[in-house]
């Protein structure tokens, strides 16, 4: 039975590229207006298999919302997508650049691709989403407007790509975490990545000591991410990413670290992700 899965967007969204590239080209998307609806889904093992929810870019940074819903989740991370975003100029078939009159997209996709769109003496119209402007395009059979969107909603809308990898800086790449009900408490083989929440009572050199006992037990750390703690005045928690070659490893580095910590998470632990293009 194919996989169904939350994810923020419409379909023919850059989050449906990432849930086939884990999932299989058959798996079924639940689309949802906002992340938080993303997480309410995913938790509930009744309406779904789980999430796959954007938390990171090479360009724009962290996702800082999109961790304190983690926090707050019932979810656990058993997986892991490095998507590289490829932008596309979409047209309506039989549609030349000639008759462009208007682009439509979400207002980073515009961005992204401003060098390029700045050639032609285009009207940019923002939208809420890239994969929405692809299907506006299709059921509208506009013959003057183009979409900029991913190459999954040329094919879903049967539009041309016009115009391919349109967006200025290549090395663009969205790390989507791959999440499921904690109550399915999935077990992933050969899991060789964690991710971990934990606060410290913020004495002085105490988090020098909590990165030295990670580095001692031969675990990379491979993301540290602060965040305010809600209700406390500039103190902080820490969301960090654990690489390792072994469970037992990793195991011997967490029970250190409880007597760093006043607590610590495990949201799960998983495969290192591949990076695949989009």
């Amino acid at each position: 039975m194919n996989k169904k899965v939350a994810i923020q967007g419409y379909e023919g969204s850059f989050h449906q590229v990432a849930a086939r590239h884990f999932f299989g080209k058959n798996v079924e998307v639940i689309t949802c207006d906002t992340f938080r609806q993303v997480v309410q889904l995913g938790a509930d093992a009744t309406l779904s298999d789980g999430a796959v929810m954007a938390i990171e870019n090479s360009i724009a940074g962290s996702i800082l919302p999109n961790y304190n819903l983690l926090q707050k989740s019932k979810l656990q991370v058993i997986g892991e997508v490095y998507l590289s975003v490829s932008q596309n100029l979409l047209t309506y078939p039989g549609v030349k650049l000639e008759d462009i009159k208007e682009v439509h997209s979400h207002p980073m996709a515009i961005l992204q691709c401003l060098d390029y769109l700045e050639k032609y003496n285009w009207k940019l119209v923002e939208s809420e989403d890239t994969a929405l402007s692809a299907k506006i395009v299709h059921q509208h059979k506009s013959k003057h407007t183009a979409a900029i969107a991913s190459k999954l909603a040329a094919q879903m809308f049967d539009l041309n790509i016009i115009s391919p990898d349109i967006h200025t800086l290549k090395n663009n790449i969205t790390r989507f975490l791959i999440v499921s009900p904690s109550s399915a408490k999935t077990l992933v083989e050969q899991a060789n990545k964690a991710s971990i929440y934990f606060q410290t009572d913020h004495s002085k050199g105490i988090l020098a000591k909590v990165l030295a006992k990670i580095a001692q037990g031969h675990v990379n750390l491979s993301k540290l991410q602060s965040m305010p703690i809600p209700g406390s005045t500039f103190k902080y928690g820490f969301y960090a990413d654990l690489e390792f070659d072994n469970k037992k490893q990793i195991e011997k580095v967490l029970e250190e670290l409880k007597g760093l910590t006043n607590s610590i998470r495990i949201f799960g632990m998983y495969q290192k992700g591949k990076f695949v293009k989009g």
